[in-house]
């Protein structure tokens, strides 16, 4: 009887150390692989980075943008500038241009 007790009192243990012991493992796999444990914010901060490099480029474009708007701001027009998009959106060649024709794929 006293080992039939003693018995059911280390199964018993040994049960609750195993259910223990497979949450621990459980929580312990989906910390490192789930949708928000450490894989996942390494993927996160890898994205992070390229969007931040391409914020900057696209920065960089946006000022050569603006600072080619500024030059066609009446207050303070450019002739050169004004000149290369007339003959661009007018198709425009002056006769004393040297004109180059390009084989296109």
């Amino acid at each position: 009887m006293i080992s039939h007790r003693r018995r059911r009192s280390i199964l018993t243990a040994l049960a609750l150390y195993s259910l223990a012991a497979a949450f621990i493992g459980y929580f312990g796999v989906h910390a490192f692989t789930g949708n928000h444990g450490l894989r996942a914010q390494q993927q996160v901060e890898i994205e992070i980075t390229r969007l931040e490099g391409e914020v900057a480029r696209l920065k960089h474009e946006r000022a050569g943008w603006e600072q080619r708007v500024s030059l066609l701001q009446p207050d303070r027009l450019d002739p050169d500038m004004l000149d290369e998009r007339a003959r661009a959106l007018l198709d425009y060649a002056d006769p004393r241009d040297a004109t180059l024709l390009l084989k296109t794929p």
